[in-house]
């Protein structure tokens, strides 16, 4: 399931290895159309105590780490994403350079009578 990111600006960095998060949203009131604020406070998880009161920074959702903190600092490298890239790495080297190329000039030849045809329906009208 994915990981909800959200954005905000830290308020709160006293405590150690958690810093709380102010995390604004904009929405359009049903009945009357008008956009409201509505604010947030999060705690979030930060391990190295490398963020600053004042700083806009992405948070993520993880497992429970205590009471009130379900939301990690985001620093845009998870765990997870170099092992899929791996994977994929391994997979293209594998492949032959040679048949690349043909599927991709067979595909560009199919769509280009289509196109041709399209621009004759406009040309007709």
């Amino acid at each position: 399931m994915p990981r909800r990111i959200l954005e905000g600006r830290v308020v709160s960095d006293k405590q150690d290895k958690t810093v709380t998060v102010l995390v604004e949203r904009r929405y359009m009131h049903p009945i009357y159309k008008k956009y409201l604020k509505k604010s947030e406070k999060f705690a979030a998880h930060d391990e190295n105590n490398s963020v600053k009161e004042g700083e806009t920074i992405q948070i993520i959702e993880c497992a429970p780490i205590s009471k009130r903190k379900r939301w990690t600092v985001y620093t845009g490298a998870e765990t997870t994403a170099p092992k899929a890239d791996a994977k994929k790495t391994v997979a293209k080297k594998a492949a032959p350079a040679k048949d690349d190329k043909k599927p991709a000039a067979k595909a560009a030849d199919k769509k280009a009578p289509a196109k041709k045809a399209a621009a004759k329906k406009d040309e007709t009208k």
